[in-house]
């Protein structure tokens, strides 16, 4: 019996080292992959002004493009979800960055605002969503028991992506134009993204089993389809909640380059550098830094009390950069405080889900989350430039921000904290 046991042991251990070090690797590719769809959404303050001088369009129209983008990443998302659980990752993932890539490669072709939306929005929008929805549900199975860390991870591929980017951008835009640009970068995009989706795997039935074992005490016990979990008022607590600092977050990433120039400095020097694309550079860490962190300390303090803190902090720091907002250095620094304080939604939200509604069905289900994203987007996109443009100052437009960000603390410590509790206490009686 014992020479029969040994052997057995020593076989499924071996197995189990593999996998383990089979999900990082999935992890690394699965940064990559999103790293390449980052520009799309990080860079596009950098084209708004180029944009609007060769379509001879206004910033409201011309922020339309960025809320399609970033509506449609959002709002196919369920859909992109369940196909993905159907046909897989890789394939669908595959899909995605290349539609991502050749989003940039069409719209450096466009002629008007219509091929503009079409291009640089809506395929855009499309693969940007099919890759992100993917690869974050992809490794919150692969880490069932570091959901935080691994959501956290990936999405700081998405948010550090373009410090890649941002100062390349910027330099090419100047020499070559914003045609030349968006040709050159797009086809790059594409080309790594499909290159990275090749790895991408499924975990096996075993990994997945040992480790939803592993957290059990932590987990729901039954697994939400999302037809069931949109019964749900704690889904919708979530919701509202995710919906409230994508507004925010947006209200700022996609208006920056316009209230920088108004604030007059854009074009000041810092540290012997642009301000603008300097504090785009430091954001972009700042946003991805965020995230696994955010995730590894949720992980272990709780996911409320941390979103608690982060909303908080963000409320803080953006107080504070428009009180200083004419200060350049200030400016640079705090700006990339307020995007340490947004970016972690993407690792929070996520991983509060899965711990809640169960793993089986956590692609779909983020995806219907992940709608709360697009609506942020219709609000910090062109209606926060219809505000200003309405009250000629950008301190409404942070107003709104920061109250958004303070209620979503609030909301986090003492209405969500206790409805989880309850909820997560009554299925396990």
């Amino acid at each position: 019996m014992t020479l029969r046991t040994t052997p057995f042991t020593g076989a499924a251990g071996e197995t189990a080292r593999t996998s383990a070090r089979l999900r990082w690797i999935q992890l690394g590719l699965g940064v990559v992959c999103m790293m390449t769809i980052s520009s799309p959404q990080y860079v596009w303050t950098l084209m708004t002004k180029p944009l609007m001088a060769k379509l001879g369009i206004a910033l409201p129209e011309v922020q339309v493009t960025f809320s399609i983008l970033v509506f449609l990443q959002a709002f196919c998302a369920p859909f992109q979800g369940a196909l993905i659980d159907r046909f897989g990752a890789r394939t669908l993932i595959s899909i995605g960055t290349l539609l991502a890539g050749f989003s940039w490669v069409l719209a450096s072709h466009a002629t008007s605002t219509t091929m503009l939306y079409l291009t640089y929005g809506g395929v855009g929008g499309i693969g940007t969503g099919i890759v992100y929805v993917g690869v974050v549900g992809l490794m919150v199975r692969w880490f069932p028991d570091r959901r935080g860390l691994a959501a956290g991870a990936v999405a700081a591929g998405y948010g550090m992506g373009a410090i890649l980017t941002t100062f390349p951008v910027s330099s090419s835009i100047a020499a070559r134009g914003i045609e030349g640009t968006l040709l050159l970068f797009g086809l790059v995009f594409a080309a790594i993204g499909f290159v990275a989706a090749q790895g991408l795997r499924m975990p096996p039935p075993a990994a997945q089993q040992r480790a939803a074992t592993a957290t059990a005490a932590r987990d729901a016990s039954r697994d939400y389809r999302p037809s069931d979990m949109m019964r749900q008022p704690l889904f919708w607590l979530m919701f509202a909640m995710m919906t409230m600092m994508s507004t925010s977050g947006l209200m700022v990433t996609s208006q920056m380059a316009s209230f920088a120039a108004d604030f007059g400095v854009s074009k000041l020097l810092v540290f012997g550098l642009a301000a603008l694309p300097l504090a785009l550079t430091i954001d972009r860490f700042t946003n991805g830094l965020t995230r696994p962190l955010f995730g590894w300390i949720s992980d272990r303090m709780g996911r409320e009390n941390t979103m608690f803190f982060a909303f908080a902090l963000e409320a803080v720091a953006m107080t504070a950069w428009l009180l200083l907002r004419d200060n350049a250095v200030l400016f640079v620094l705090l700006s990339g405080v307020v995007f340490f304080g947004w970016g972690e939604i993407f690792s929070l939200f996520p991983a509060t889900l899965t711990d809640t509604f169960g793993t089986r069905h956590a692609t779909a289900n983020y995806g219907w989350l992940y709608l709360s994203f697009g609506i942020g987007s219709i609000f910090g996109g062109p209606l926060a430039a219809l505000l200003h443009q309405h009250t000629g100052s950008w301190v409404p437009v942070f107003g709104c921000a920061i109250a958004l960000d303070l209620i979503s603390a609030a909301l986090a410590i003492a209405v969500l904290k206790p409805a989880r509790a309850r909820f997560v206490a009554a299925l396990r009686a």
